[in-house]
């Protein structure tokens, strides 16, 4: 393996790794830029779309190079892109090894997110707040705590299943609606649509319609699109979980509970 060709892989797989944990376009192609650039391979082109890569370098001479990478889409992870940020400025730096970084990156691709205790926890204190934030009584934020925190763990045991992102938005939306106007229809003295609200908030897409937005200023208008479509579809997604038991409750109650 040329020098070109392991310098470019490492660009590659970091840059890979920062996006699929939910890193900007841009973030990524200056990243891989910056990292052949730092070993002086200045005849490069590097192309990054949402879900992909596209890099070559020194193409002129026998050491000519190139790589494609398909990215899907994953759940985000801000605490490995901290990671990978870290080391292309020490790769750029010099003050590592490409051999060492490579191991290092081995390290920040397995980085653990948060166990589930802590998931279910934040999860029901977010929902909570915005419950209680979007006019909620106290009590609306209660149970719309403990609805959050039912929902991470049917998030946890539904992915499992490996469905599409479609459908656990739809069925995670139609859970939420189902244990809110349950609640309400044993007698709790709730708002079931403030729960409702604060309780969908954690499937709410903030940051891919975000980095759309960042994707449109920066010029990226495909990647922007990709991510903007992604958003809306997920929003789309939930607005029908919770319209589908809506409007049962209304067929079945005349809207009673709403």
């Amino acid at each position: 393996m040329t020098d070109t060709k392991k310098i470019l892989s490492f660009a590659v797989e970091l840059g890979d790794i920062l996006l699929r944990n939910g890193a900007e376009v841009y973030r990524v192609e200056d990243s891989v830029l910056a990292i052949l650039n730092a070993y002086d391979i200045t005849d490069c082109d590097v192309y990054v779309l949402s879900n992909g890569i596209f890099a070559s370098a020194d193409e002129t001479t026998v050491n000519a190079s190139s790589m494609i990478r398909h990215v899907p889409m994953y759940p985000m992870h801000l605490g490995r892109i901290a990671a990978l940020n870290s080391l292309c400025r020490e790769v750029c730096a010099k003050n590592i090894s490409i051999d060492d970084a490579t191991k290092q990156l081995e390290k920040c691709k397995k980085l653990p997110g948060y166990n589930l205790p802590v998931m279910i926890l934040a999860t029901g204190i977010g929902c909570g707040g915005f419950a209680y934030l979007f006019g909620g009584t106290p009590l609306d934020g209660i149970m719309a705590t403990v609805v959050g925190c039912l929902l991470r763990v049917f998030l946890y045991f539904e992915a499992k299943m490996a469905n599409s992102k479609t459908v656990t938005n739809v069925l995670a939306s139609i859970f939420i609606a189902i244990l809110a106007f349950s609640m309400a229809g044993i007698g709790i003295p709730i708002h079931s649509d403030k729960i409702i609200i604060g309780s969908i908030m954690p499937l709410v897409p903030g940051i891919p319609l975000t980095n759309s937005i960042r994707d449109f200023i920066n010029g990226d208008y495909l990647s922007g699109s990709i991510r903007l479509i992604d958003a809306l579809l997920t929003a789309f997604c939930i607005a029908v979980g919770v319209g589908i038991v809506i409007t049962i409750v209304q067929i079945i109650g005349g809207g009673a509970l709403v």
